[in-house]
């Protein structure tokens, strides 16, 4: 499937079948792009580090080849790159499949076609999501849970413990953690070396695929962060590769980034090749349900800077990519982590957008965390910061992040953000998530969010389970897991979302009381929503509904089993036919301090005449 010109023109998405070290009968044949180098060698352990073996130069593109006939892929390697006659420095592979442990940087030869999927049922029925629940457990392999207490937890250690979680507290997908090999723990991935090496600090490929066939066995969807921005500069990997710009732009304005590491060279056909090759790789090798690309605005706009202009070429390489993988790979989610308000980007791209299939809406997440840190006393001057997203929400198909990013450096946890004392941070949170639950779009949490985590995330240690012993933990635990299983168990939350007559407010006006309410539905069942955002109960508090009949309430923040007041709705409310908020019908409820109420009423559609 692999054609060199389609390479050199950066259409080439299978450039992995022939880069890199290959089983050739019982040897070993390397392919390497290098148009700089004078010469080119292998080393490795296939002959105890001994005398390098020179590459011949195949293409005078640059492509240098080598057959070793008696190897086996069971070795390491580096690749002698040679300036001139007598300069030289040793490389990666960019294309190698495995690599040595870290702080060792050799590439190594590894055999994928040994596994095989047993995944068929489930990757024949995958689709977008867009009318299915997505609730998105996001993770960092060694922060997670490691129950044998050894430095670095492994692939094969989630699947005793992270599927089983997963499937217990209602989540349908993960979300992993860039696990392309990376030098620095403290990077979580996000500066890679090895864009085809699932990273060796957490096992073997095998093991990372055999991870992902068990999730898909138990119907669980698999996501892959990805990071096409920019590369690691460390000096073994890919920055000046054969003593010149190779992988990242020649032009010094250009090359460096904002983190210190280079961005990839968007003018260059290999270079986009090699990283279409790369997603597509994990798609097709690896079974990744979709794939969340990382620092989007940096393709938009140059270094992710409006006042800087249009990034061109960042633009056509997104859409290209997007274009591609989808041609071959149509199932699967192609999602943008993306912090502009660039149009469109969920738009197909023959209809002008980027072609991705969703995009966080960092917006939402701004505007509410800021609303959630404020004194009550200030949130009625403010009241715009949670109903504003409904007025974008349309113009674009979103996933809800509580992502990592919200949880390190000095920011605080989810928890720790809420305004008020120790018990009042439960019960806001307990509050925030039922909005984000009820709200319509996907939703993404960090591992941790669900058990109101104080510490922030650090990669070198598991999450705090010992806090599970304490009431408040425990119970928001037991609460975080019911709004899950009420947004997956109820399609009105999650059916035709992207369409505006599944949502409707009832009052997103009342910034006197900080009180909001609206509705969604679906052709059986209707769920009215109402927040208190102030520490303030009502006995009495009328609501205008949009249907006749009886309302049960479902889900109240404040019950006693989540560590609340208890001021709940314990029985039937009927609705009378009485006009408020622009409804026929209303219901008088009991208001809790903080309370997020979900009741639900079946109703049936008027008859056409």
């Amino acid at each position: 499937m692999f054609n060199l010109d389609e390479f050199f023109n950066g259409t080439e998405l299978h450039a992995y079948e022939f880069f890199g070290a290959h089983k050739k009968g019982k040897g070993v044949v390397f392919n390497l792009w290098a148009p700089h180098a004078y010469k080119v060698e292998v080393i490795g352990s296939f002959n105890d580090w001994g005398k390098a073996i020179p590459m011949s130069k195949s293409d005078p593109r640059g492509i240098w080849t080598l057959e070793i006939t008696d190897c086996k892929l069971t070795h390491a390697y580096r690749y002698r790159i040679y300036k001139d006659s007598h300069t030289c420095h040793e490389k990666i592979d960019p294309y190698a499949f495995y690599a040595e442990r870290r702080p060792a940087t050799a590439s190594c030869m590894y055999d994928l076609d040994y596994y095989r999927f047993s995944d068929d049922d489930y990757m024949q029925k995958r689709t977008f999501s867009y009318d299915k629940p997505m609730s998105i457990y996001e993770v960092h392999i060694n922060g997670f849970k490691n129950p044998k207490g050894e430095l670095l937890n492994t692939y094969r250690n989630l699947k005793e413990t992270l599927i089983p979680y997963v499937l217990e507290n209602g989540f349908t997908h993960i979300e992993l953690m860039p696990v392309f090999e990376h030098p620095f723990d403290g990077s979580w991935g996000y500066q890679s070396t090895g864009f085809y090496c699932a990273t060796s600090r957490y096992g073997t490929p095998y093991d990372l695929m055999d991870f992902v066939n068990e999730c898909h066995k138990q119907g669980i969807g698999v996501i892959l962060d990805v990071v096409y921005a920019h590369f690691v500069q460390d000096s073994f990997g890919l920055v000046n590769y054969d003593f010149a710009p190779l992988y990242e732009y020649p032009e010094k304005h250009l090359m460096k980034s904002e983190w210190g590491s280079y961005y990839f060279n968007l003018n260059s056909g290999p270079v986009i090749s090699f990283l279409l090759s790369s997603a597509n790789f994990y798609l097709q090798r690896y079974h990744f349900d979709g794939l969340r690309f990382d620092a989007v605005s940096h393709f938009i706009y140059h270094k992710g800077n409006r006042d800087l202009g249009d990034n061109v070429e960042g633009l056509s390489f997104v859409k290209r990519m997007n274009y591609h993988l989808k041609e071959e790979n149509p199932s699967v989610m192609l999602i943008a982590e993306d912090s502009t308000d660039y149009p469109n980007v969920t738009k197909e791209i023959k209809w002008g957008g980027l072609g991705y299939d969703y995009k966080w809406d960092l917006g939402w997440m701004n505007d509410t965390l800021r609303y959630y840190k404020m004194d009550h006393e200030y949130r009625k001057y403010h009241h715009n910061l949670i109903n504003f997203s409904m007025a974008y929400f349309y113009n674009e198909k979103f996933i809800m992040p509580l992502s990592h990013d919200e949880v390190v450096h000095s920011k605080g946890t989810i928890v720790d953000k809420m305004f008020g004392t120790y018990e009042e941070k439960f019960h806001l949170c307990r509050n925030l998530f039922v909005l984000m639950f009820t709200h319509p779009g996907k939703k993404l949490n960090f591992m941790g969010n669900e058990i109101a985590m104080f510490r922030e995330f650090d990669e070198s240690k598991q999450l705090d389970w010992f806090m599970l012993q304490y009431p408040l933990h425990d119970s928001f635990k037991r609460f975080f897991k019911d709004m899950n299983l009420i947004y997956t168990g109820h399609k009105a939350f999650y059916e035709n979302e992207f369409d505006w007559h599944n949502f409707r407010w009832i009052d997103a006006d009342n910034n006197a009381q900080s009180v909001y309410s609206y509705y969604r539905l679906d052709d059986k069942e209707c769920f009215v929503v109402v927040l208190n955002m102030m520490p303030i109960s009502y006995e009495t508090f009328e609501i205008g509904v949009p249907f006749g009949g009886t309302y049960v309430e479902i889900m109240n923040s404040e019950k006693d089993i989540y560590s609340g007041c208890n001021m709940c709705n314990f029985t039937p409310i009927k609705a009378k036919r009485r006009k408020r908020h622009g409804l026929k019908h209303s219901i008088t409820i009991s208001l809790a301090p903080f309370a997020g109420i979900i009741f639900k009423v079946k109703y049936r559609k008027p008859r056409k005449k």
